[in-house]
C-alpha cells in the first residue's frame, strides 16, 4: 500500500486529497467525504482501509487546506457554510470528483463514495447530481433533502447505514429522504440499526447527551455491509 497527500487548487483556494493506493491492481476507487470536522485521521484511516480492500481510498477535503473544526461550535460552523449554499457545496463535490477521477491508475467508469455524518449527505448529493459512481454507502449521514438536484434517476445506488436513534437524522428526515428517492426513482436501501445513535461507526464519539455515541456492533455490521455492497456494485 502506498499513501500520499495531492494538492488542487478551485477557484483560487487550496485543497487536497489524501490517496491511499492498495499494492495490486485496484477493484475501483472510493471517495471518502468527512464528517463535519474536516477531513482528519479518521477519514484517512478508512481511505486506507479501503486500499486494504483493493479499492483506490481517496480521502478529500471540502473545507480546504488547513480548515478544520476544534469542537462542535467550530465544526458546525464549518459544515454550516457549505450546507447552507448549495451551489458552492456542489461545485466542490464536483471539483473533488474531478481531481480524483483524473489521477494516474484511477478508472473513472468504476468509482464509488462513502461518508460520514456530513459526508454522509455529500456522497448522497453527489449521487443526487448525477455522477458517474457505481454505488455510495452513507453511514449516519445527514438526509435532510434541502434542494431538488435531480429529476431523473441516479446512476448510483444508495446504500444508507443510519442509527434509529440518531437525533440529527430524526424520522421525520427519513421520511422526507424517502419521499425523494421515491421521487427521482433511485436504487436505494436503509439499514436502521436500533437503539444506535450518531456517530456510531467513530470510536472517539461519547457524547450520549448529543446524541452521539459510538457502537462497536453497528460499526462492524455496517462496513461489513458496505463490503457485500460494492463487491455486488463492481462485480
Amino acid at each position: 500500500m502506498t499513501n500520499e497527500t495531492l494538492p488542487y487548487t478551485f477557484e483560487g483556494e487550496s485543497f487536497d486529497v489524501f490517496v491511499a493506493r492498495p499494492a495490486s491492481t485496484p477493484k475501483a476507487t472510493i471517495l471518502v467525504f468527512h464528517a463535519w470536522g474536516g477531513r482528519d485521521g479518521f477519514a484517512e484511516a478508512k481511505a486506507k482501509d479501503l486500499a486494504g480492500l483493493g479499492y483506490v481510498g481517496a480521502a478529500v477535503d471540502l473545507y480546504g487546506v488547513g480548515k478544520r473544526g476544534t469542537d462542535n461550535a467550530s465544526s458546525e460552523a464549518l459544515m454550516m457554510a457549505l450546507v447552507g449554499n448549495p451551489p458552492v457545496l456542489r461545485a466542490r463535490i464536483q471539483a473533488a470528483y474531478d481531481t480524483v477521477a483524473a489521477l494516474d491508475g484511477v478508472d473513472g467508469q468504476k468509482m464509488g463514495a462513502i461518508g460520514f455524518c456530513f459526508g454522509g449527505l455529500c456522497a448522497i448529493l453527489g449521487a443526487r447530481m448525477g455522477l458517474e459512481l457505481a454505488g455510495i454507502v452513507s453511514f449516519h449521514g445527514l438526509l435532510k433533502v434541502g434542494e431538488e438536484a435531480l429529476e431523473t434517476r441516479p446512476k448510483a445506488r444508495l446504500l444508507i447505514q443510519h442509527g434509529q436513534d440518531d437525533p440529527m437524522a430524526p424520522p421525520a428526515d427519513v421520511g422526507a429522504f424517502a419521499e425523494e428517492m421515491k421521487r427521482i426513482d433511485a436504487d436505494w436501501v436503509l439499514h436502521a440499526y436500533p437503539g444506535v445513535a450518531h456517530a456510531f461507526t467513530n470510536p472517539e464519539a461519547k457524547m450520549p447527551e448529543f446524541g452521539m455515541m459510538y457502537d462497536a456492533d453497528a460499526d462492524a455490521r455496517s462496513w461489513v455491509e458496505m463490503k457485500r455492497f460494492f463487491l455486488d456494485c463492481f462485480s
